[in-house]
């Protein structure tokens, strides 16, 4: 890790949050992201500092030794990678605050609205755990 980068520490049991990441990812020429699952089984020995359960509960993210939290990670994410005027106004003042509070109704129920919106519609990344995968309705997306 070096301090120009951004650390995103994320639900990788969530296909909707595979999916964003993997998107991030793509976009992320210059390498400057760091995506960190927060299930790995290491997890505990690698980062001390952070909370994994806090972590779970809101977006965290780390840049230039700085915490940051919820939609200040998407927003640095995304500006990092050079699509910066697509979440400005996330930052906007009356944007922010609403913003933000939709984010927390959204990441407290990320895994229940992820699961329906991958298996009614294949939105996400499936999601392995212990070798069974969570598929698209189609059985075309085989992971593990």
């Amino acid at each position: 890790m070096t301090r120009s980068s951004l650390t995103i520490f994320y639900d990788a049991q969530c296909p909707l949050c595979n999916l964003e990441m993997q998107k991030l990812k793509d976009q992320d020429t210059a390498g400057l992201i760091i995506l960190v699952d927060l299930h790995q089984a290491d997890f505990e020995q690698q980062f001390p500092h952070v909370d994994r359960a806090q972590a779970l509960k809101i977006l965290y993210g780390e840049y230039q030794g700085e915490p940051l939290r919820a939609m200040d990670v998407t927003h640095r994410a995304w500006t990092l990678v050079g699509r910066g005027t697509l979440v400005a106004p996330l930052r906007w003042p009356i944007i922010r605050p609403l913003a933000h509070l939709v984010y927390l109704l959204l990441a407290k129920y990320r895994r229940p609205i992820s699961h329906f919106l991958f298996t009614r519609f294949g939105l996400g990344l499936a999601v392995c755990d212990q070798g069974t995968c969570y598929e698209q309705t189609n059985h075309s997306n085989h992971r593990g």
